[in-house]
């Protein structure tokens, strides 16, 4: 049987992309490819997901690789030949690429007599989002298959080909998120001392909230806190009734994350009492702070060492990935592998103008099975 083309395999993945939990395409195509190749698939793991398992020797357990499959819910804004054919929905994060990768790697390791392991390919949905691993995870992955390690491997742009990156311990931020939903009194826009007014009561509420990093968090800890949305219900000639303010949290340590509730539940609360009005806070977790294992870090530099050049103590970035809810159950590491540093493949993650860079496929799969080969 001829070689897949990868490179046309990742295309077509882009011009089709498919969010969350809904990846019937996805992972249809992905999963075909590893039955054809002889590896022993599982489908429908936490909806969509997939388990692909390469067994050589006499031992069931074995590390796990992980891909995430979703794309994002943006409209791309680029040229490519191959661009989404579907409104609303593009590949800007990158997952293409990565289940491209994976599926290389379980592939060329499947032709390797040598190779004598066992390994098991994770292909998950609904990254964005931060429900997929977990989704997998209540759907038994850890009891149904002998998991002993597990690792990630996301794109980075603005990064040379070849170079990857990651560190021993915190890496990747947890996201709370936050809706503060604010109740005054509307009324006409000419007798504001007729009303309470919840955009003025918002407006300081948004201000105040500024003061919880660089107030009531210490300068040595991270803290992100970000107002992302303001929605009244007024209009013109109106005044509001009603103000709902959203927004977005980052950090690496628990006591951060329960800093910024306390703060904030106290904020609101205090000025909505001082204007007369009341207030709602809903604050929630959407990923946990991903956590590097010392050991499977130091394996996942030294299989990068083999087919590039390495930055072993990257520090700490500010996104999240729900990769790190595996890490939960089984030691493993996150690492960055870079995407280049020219065009669109250095566009920002999450930019209508990203694209993944076909260049990197090769050596994605080459750090791969170096850490398969591993154990």
């Amino acid at each position: 049987m001829p070689e897949l083309d990868l490179v046309a395999f990742r295309r077509d993945l882009h011009a089709h992309p498919e969010t969350g939990f809904d990846l019937t395409r996805t992972s249809d195509a992905i999963a075909t490819e590893l039955e054809a190749a002889g590896l022993d698939v599982t489908r429908g793991v936490g909806g969509l997901g997939i388990v692909a398992t390469l067994q050589r020797g006499d031992s069931a357990a074995g590390i796990a690789l992980r891909a995430d499959m979703d794309a994002l819910p943006i409209e791309e804004a680029t040229n490519l030949a191959y661009r989404s054919r579907h409104p609303g929905r593009f590949h800007g994060c990158g997952h293409d690429g990565h289940s491209t990768v994976l599926l290389g790697a379980a592939l060329r390791l499947a032709r390797d007599s040598d190779f004598d392991q066992t390994v098991h390919f994770l292909f998950q949905p609904d990254e964005e989002n931060g429900t997929g691993a977990a989704a997998m995870i209540a759907d038994g992955l850890f009891d149904r298959f002998d998991i002993s390690r597990i690792y990630g491997l996301h794109n980075i742009p603005g990064i040379p080909i070849g170079h990857f990156a990651t560190q021993v311990g915190p890496f990747c931020a947890f996201e709370d998120n936050f809706e503060i939903r604010i109740s005054g009194r509307g009324g006409h826009a000419s007798m504001p001392e007729k009303g309470i007014d919840p955009i003025v009561t918002g407006a300081a509420i948004v201000t105040q909230l500024q003061t919880i990093a660089s107030r009531s968090i210490s300068a040595q800890d991270h803290c992100v806190v970000s107002i992302t949305g303001f929605e009244t219900d007024g209009a013109r000639n109106i005044l509001a009734s009603n103000v709902v303010i959203s927004g977005d949290c980052r950090g690496f340590e628990p006591h951060v994350s329960d800093t910024i509730e306390d703060r904030m539940r106290a904020i609101a609360n205090g000025i909505c009492a001082a204007q007369g009005a009341s207030c709602e806070v809903d604050y929630s977790t959407s990923f946990q702070p991903l956590v590097n294992d010392a050991d499977a870090t130091t394996q996942a530099v030294s299989a990068a060492e083999q087919c590039g050049t390495v930055d072993a103590n990257y520090g700490r970035v500010g996104f999240s990935e729900d990769f790190a809810a595996f890490l939960q159950h089984r030691p493993g590491a996150f690492t960055l592998m870079g995407n280049g540093t020219e065009g669109a493949n250095a566009m920002p993650l999450h930019n209508p103008g990203y694209d993944f860079n076909d260049d990197a496929i090769d050596s994605g799969i080459t750090y791969w099975c170096n850490l398969a080969k591993s154990g």
